[in-house]
């Protein structure tokens, strides 16, 4: 997807709105040391009766972020144009002020579904900054501005004024990020996560995803994204990935050799003695294939499709491989699509628990060792190719193959 910048965000300047009874009046003020010689002046007004109500908050051509204080006491910070930056806001809205639209995804995988699943991802969740001159650096920051070019931080939410005086505050559900170390590389390791605040200051969770007492700041580290940080909305999580990064990363074209190559060697399943084939991408992810891989996920043997073996007290899909004997899951084998989320081009050698996504041993070691934000102040791994839950010891496992007797 590619995304058409929004210049119009730049530096911020702050007002204090102080609502004065309930026929009172509100005054905004602010310092004007950087108007430039020849530049329109900003005209102010006094407001009246609400502390909320304001040209800054009823512009759409002036972006504002409103900290409510209390019922009688709010701040208002008004940005200014800045051309040298390009914006993207991400978030749960389809308005077209959001660029990347994204939706909760259910642990086993896809958008969650029916009635009950309320959503937790905020339709202004995030906005992205990125520098138009090399190197095209990009900083995030929690929430977005809505379709009147305002940020509300009502008075609930965590906010306060940093030791500069100036207003910062985090989001009701949290915006966190998580760097790998090393990058994103064959020899990353997962980082720790942090929360972004509203300012793109750097935070420790607080004690859970919407506690109003904020952690503590972390100022050692910035809001600039890395090739493979890991964006969390509390309901999806996003990878990001640099052009750099990308260029390392396996081609589409690469993965289908891969895959016809996986072919070419004939696996057999061990029992039945058939030839086995990965299916093709076009094929889409329906229903298996006659010669679709079947894997025990507890050892790693692979087998073709058999209805022998049920251990079904044990659970529906729980087999016993024929064997090693180790009683566990058994599921088809699918090769993972999205180079995007591949830290090598390694052969697919392993595949992640219960769910049966095929990868290279370092992506699939990676994934497995990175605790995704879920609920409140949960972390579960994941597989990144469909969101479910990763089981088992190590949440994948070493594919075992036969190749053919002859």
């Amino acid at each position: 997807m590619v995304l058409e910048g929004n210049p119009e965000v730049g530096s911020p300047r702050t007002s204090d709105l102080q609502h004065r009874g309930n026929k009172g009046s509100c005054v905004l003020s602010s310092p004007g040391e950087d108007a430039q010689p020849g530049e329109e002046p900003i005209k102010y007004g006094e407001l009246i009766s609400t502390p909320l109500v304001s040209k800054a908050l009823s512009n759409r051509g002036q972006h504002s972020i409103s900290y409510t204080l209390s019922r009688s006491h709010s701040v208002i910070v008004e940005y200014t144009h800045d051309s040298d930056t390009d914006m993207f806001q991400i978030g749960r809205s389809t308005e077209n002020m959001i660029d990347f639209v994204v939706t909760d995804t259910s642990p086993g995988g896809g958008a969650a579904e029916g009635p009950s699943a309320q959503s937790t991802i905020s339709r202004y969740a995030c906005r992205i900054l990125c520098d138009r001159r090399p190197p095209y650096t990009a900083r995030i920051y929690a929430a977005g501005f809505d379709a009147s070019s305002n940020i509300f931080l009502g008075e609930r939410a965590a906010k306060w004024r940093t030791p500069d005086g100036l207003m910062d505050g985090l989001t009701t559900n949290g915006v966190l990020v998580m760097h790998p170390a090393g990058g994103f590389s064959e020899d990353s390791a997962p980082g720790v996560w942090r929360e972004i605040s509203v300012c793109g200051n750097v935070y420790t969770l607080r004690d859970s995803r919407s506690a109003q007492q904020r952690g503590k700041l972390v100022e050692n580290e910035s809001n600039v994204l890395q090739d493979g940080s890991l964006i969390d909305l509390c309901g999806a999580t996003l990878l990001w990935r640099t052009p750099a990064g990308l260029l390392r990363a396996p081609t589409l074209k690469q993965l289908e050799a891969q895959r016809q190559e996986a072919n070419a060697a004939r696996p057999q399943c061990p029992v039945g003695l058939s030839t086995l084939a990965f299916p093709s991408p076009a094929r889409g992810r329906t229903a298996p294939d006659k010669q679709q891989p079947w894997v025990y996920v507890r050892c790693g043997h692979v087998h073709g499709y058999h209805g022998w073996g049920c251990r079904r007290e044990r659970g529906p899909q729980e087999r016993e491989c024929p064997l090693c004997r180790l009683v566990g899951p058994y599921v088809p084998l699918w090769l993972g699509q999205e180079a995007g989320l591949c830290l090598d081009p390694g052969p697919p050698s392993h595949a992640f628990a219960p769910c049966g996504h095929v990868c290279s041993e370092k992506t699939a070691r990676y994934w497995a060792q990175t605790p995704l934000p879920h609920g409140t102040h949960a972390f579960h791994a994941a597989c990144p190719f469909c969101g479910a839950w990763l089981t088992g010891e190590h949440g994948c496992v070493r594919l075992i193959f036969q190749g053919p007797l002859d």
